[in-house]
Parts: structure tokens; C-alpha cells; sequence
């Protein structure tokens, strides 16, 4: 570890070098090397970094620092692009702020009832992460209070501008105050965003962090197929490789749903992320997907937005991207936190020339392998390990992991590495269990007294 990238080089307390050291922050990535020393002195900063580069704890170890708590008033303010990225957002904070006493971090985000939010509020929060629509909802109703904000953050400024938030950024901005600190992060860097940088930010400081990914570090390959075997293609890939769970991204809605039945059709478990779906059933897709219950989430771009999920094995870019910038962040999933990522491209004869573009970008040539000479791996079964059991109570039932990995565990008798994530959400609770044992579990939960009462539950397939 070189000096200059050690965290104990920074001016930041005693008990946050402790805290992450403890969370297993040893040196600082390359986006909090050249952002921090700027965050830590007040500067305002445009910073140009990908999903995953660790500009979460930059950002939020720049707003827990001159943060105080016996103040209860919302002095950092996050703005993201969509729900997923504003939980894990929050999530990061709470994490970094776990030395520190009583602060509190609450999430505002659209597809949850206002008035649980509008409680919260009431009660005071140190650092609030929303959605622009809901913010301004918020702020509508005088029921948030930003007239109190040191640090605001735009996080994934250009993914805001792409979905139509520009104008609900500046209402949002607008509400507070002029002497404060803005730290944009955006993984591109278009004109529409400098523009808007220009008005929102004071003398910002610069910095580029490289997109490009280390080439030992995600092995890249490109697969030639004709647009008719393009879906058999990728059951293909996913019999050969195995990734234990492979993002599959199309470029349109109409193909994430036939990719999806043809990979049902093989045996894979798979579901499709795409914008026409509910906000709850994307809910339960991600948590599935999250939580091992599917190994393969066929999404488009758009849908893709904000999604943090950190161990993946593949990913498969079904249709190539005619964007570079795109078809970077895409690959950009796999292989992170030192692991060694697995990007596949299927590309017909017809876009050999998107793939030349991306030689340009990355500066080296592309590597091609034979699709028609890949044989399946062992014999493995791509069902997913685990199944989803979805309980109808959650936070507002006083409901907690520990009551039901108790309930597993000590009441039915369960090993412990036969339960998953447990996500307890305001209303339902979600349980990955072991496939081979999950039905009968759910029978068995649902005549269990969890917190001296039963709860109707079902097993999402």
C-alpha cells in the first residue's frame, strides 16, 4: 500500500479510521485517492467515475465528516437516479457511520406510502438519499426542511438527465442553500451535464477517473452467431461457463421477455428487468436475483440503472451496445471488489462494426471464440440454489432478520447455511431458503408462531 493512498493520510477522525478499517477499507480506490483531499477542504467537484469505483464512500465519508450530530436537521442530501440506488446508498452511510452516534439516514423514494417518510422526517434526519420525484413531492408538501444542507450530492448526474429529472434537480437545489457544498459524480460527461454543472456548482474542481478496466482483469470475449441463434446462443454460454449469476442485457423490452422464455425453456432460472414492470414486481425481481433465487437477470439498459449487485459471475451483452460508454459500464459489473470478471458478447456479421468502435475505444483487439466449439461444463444444474419466500409482515409487524433466522433455525430446525438474505421491508419480508427444502419450509413457517403470531406466506416462482 503506497502512503498516498492510505485512509490514515486524510484529516478524518480517530473512530472513522477504525470503523473502516473494520469494514475493510485498506486503501483508498483510485476515485477516493483523487476526490477526497478535495471533498475533505470544502471544494465543490465534478468527478467522472463508474458504478463501483467506491464514489459512494467518497462522498459519504466527505458528509459524515463535518457532520453533526446532536444537530437534527438534514444536513446531507443525496439525490439518485433511481429507488435500488438510493437504498444502497443509504445502506453505505449507515455503514460508515456506525461509530458515530445516533445518526440518522433516511431514504425518500417513490412506490413507498408517504406518510411512514413524512414520520421520519418529523423526528429529524441527519442525511436524507431520495429520488428526485419524491424529493420534490416532499418539498411540495413542506415536509422536508433542506434550508439546512452543507453537502448536496448528485450521484449518477447524467442517468438523471437521461430519465427527464433535469428541471426537478434544480427545484430540488433551489430549496437549498446558496453557501453549500456540491459533489457531482457522473459516469459520462456530456454537454448537457456540464451545462448544468456550470449553474449548480461554484468553481468545482475536476477529475477523471479512467473507465477503462484493467484488461487482466475482466476477460473479454466475442462470440459471432446469426440473429435467429442469438437466444440458444446464450444458454450456450451459461451450459459452458456456469457463472453462479450472469446479467444477460438486450437492447429492447420485446427481447428481454423472449431471451427469458427460451432460457425457462433450457432450464435456467431466469427473470427479465425491464421499465414496463411495477415497481413492486422489480422489487422482487432484484431481490431474487440478489438473493441467489434466479441466476440470470435478462435486463435492458435503462432498467439496469443504479443496480449494485456485488458478486456476479458473467456478464452477457445479448445484442452489442452501439454506445462505447455503454457497452464499458455494461462489462464494468463483473469483476469487482479484486475478483476476475467474465464479459461474453454475441454480435452478428451486421454489427462487426460496433464491435470495431469498441477495439478503438479500449485501444486493443478484440478477442473471438467459437461459439459452435464450446462444450456444456460438468454436468450443473442452473436452477438457482435458493427460492424466495415472500411473508406478508415487515418492519411495521416490529419484524427482524433475527426473529425469523430463529424461527429457521432453533423452531424448524434448519442448518444456517440453508437460509439466505432475509430483506424485511416496511410491509413484506423476503427469505432466500435452500430449493431442495423451501417447500416444505413455507408450510411449516406458515404454522409458526414468528413474534406470537402466524403470517400468510407463499413461495415466489
Amino acid at each position: 500500500m503506497s502512503e498516498s493512498t492510505a485512509f490514515n493520510t486524510l484529516p478524518l477522525s480517530a473512530p472513522m479510521l477504525a470503523n473502516l478499517d473494520s469494514l475493510g477499507y485498506k486503501e483508498m480506490t483510485a476515485i477516493q485517492a483523487a476526490s477526497l483531499p478535495i471533498i475533505l477542504q470544502q471544494q465543490d467537484l465534478i468527478a467522472q467515475a463508474k458504478t463501483g469505483s467506491g464514489k459512494t464512500a467518497a462522498f459519504g465519508i466527505g458528509i459524515l465528516a463535518k457532520l453533526n450530530p446532536t444537530y437534527f436537521a438534514v444536513q446531507g442530501l443525496v439525490i439518485c437516479p433511481t429507488r435500488e440506488l438510493a437504498d444502497q446508498v443509504a445502506n453505505e452511510l449507515r455503514r460508515l457511520a456506525r461509530t458515530m452516534p445516533n445518526v440518522k439516514v433516511v431514504t425518500l423514494c417513490g412506490g413507498t406510502p408517504m406518510r411512514p417518510q413524512i414520520a421520519s422526517l418529523e423526528y429529524g434526519a441527519h442525511i436524507v438519499v431520495g429520488t428526485p420525484g419524491r424529493l420534490i413531492d416532499h418539498i411540495s408538501r413542506n415536509t422536508i426542511n433542506l434550508k439546512t444542507v452543507q453537502t448536496l450530492v448528485l450521484d449518477e448526474a447524467d442517468r438523471m438527465v437521461d430519465m427527464g429529472f433535469y428541471d426537478d434537480i434544480y427545484d430540488i437545489v433551489a430549496a437549498t442553500p446558496t453557501r453549500r457544498q456540491t459533489l457531482l459524480f457522473s459516469a459520462t460527461y456530456p454537454d448537457d451535464i456540464r451545462q448544468a454543472s456550470e449553474q449548480l456548482l461554484r468553481d468545482p474542481v475536476e477529475i477523471k477517473v479512467e473507465s477503462q478496466h484493467a484488461a487482466n482483469h475482466i476477460e473479454q470475449l466475442f462470440y459471432l452467431v446469426t440473429p435467429e441463434g442469438r437466444n440458444i446462443a446464450v444458454a450456450t454460454l451459461l451450459h459452458h461457463y456456469q457463472p453462479t449469476s450472469t446479467i444477460a442485457f438486450c437492447n429492447t423490452k420485446i427481447h428481454c421477455r423472449e431471451l427469458t422464455e427460451e432460457l425457462h425453456a433450457q432450464g435456467i432460472s431466469a427473470l427479465a428487468l425491464h421499465g414496463d414492470l411495477e415497481q413492486r414486481d422489480r422489487d422482487e425481481v432484484l431481490i431474487r436475483f440478489a438473493n441467489q433465487s434466479c441466476s440470470v437477470l435478462v435486463a435492458t439498459d435503462v432498467a439496469a440503472r443504479g443496480l449494485d449487485i456485488q458478486t456476479l459471475g458473467a456478464v452477457i451483452n445479448v445484442d452489442v451496445s452501439k454506445d462505447t460508454e455503454v457497452h464499458i459500464h455494461r462489462i464494468g459489473r463483473t469483476g469487482r471488489a479484486g475478483e476476475k470478471g467474465l464479459a461474453l458478447s454475441l454480435a452478428t456479421p451486421g454489427e462487426k462494426k460496433w464491435v470495431k468502435l469498441i477495439e478503438e475505444y479500449q485501444g486493443e483487439p478484440a478477442h473471438w471464440g467459437d461459439i459452435h466449439a464450446l462444450e456444456a461444463g460438468p454436468e450443473r444444474d442452473l436452477q438457482a440454489p435458493m427460492m424466495t419466500i415472500c411473508i406478508m409482515g415487515g418492519k411495521k409487524d416490529k419484524l427482524r432478520p433475527g426473529d425469523l433466522l430463529g424461527a429457521l433455525t432453533a423452531d424448524l430446525g434448519l442448518k444456517k447455511e440453508q437460509v439466505g438474505k432475509i430483506n424485511v421491508s416496511e410491509f413484506v419480508t423476503y427469505v432466500a431458503i435452500d430449493r431442495q427444502v423451501a417447500e416444505k419450509t413455507v408450510d411449516r413457517l406458515s404454522r409458526t408462531n414468528i413474534k406470537g403470531r402466524q403470517f400468510r406466506m407463499r413461495i415466489i416462482d
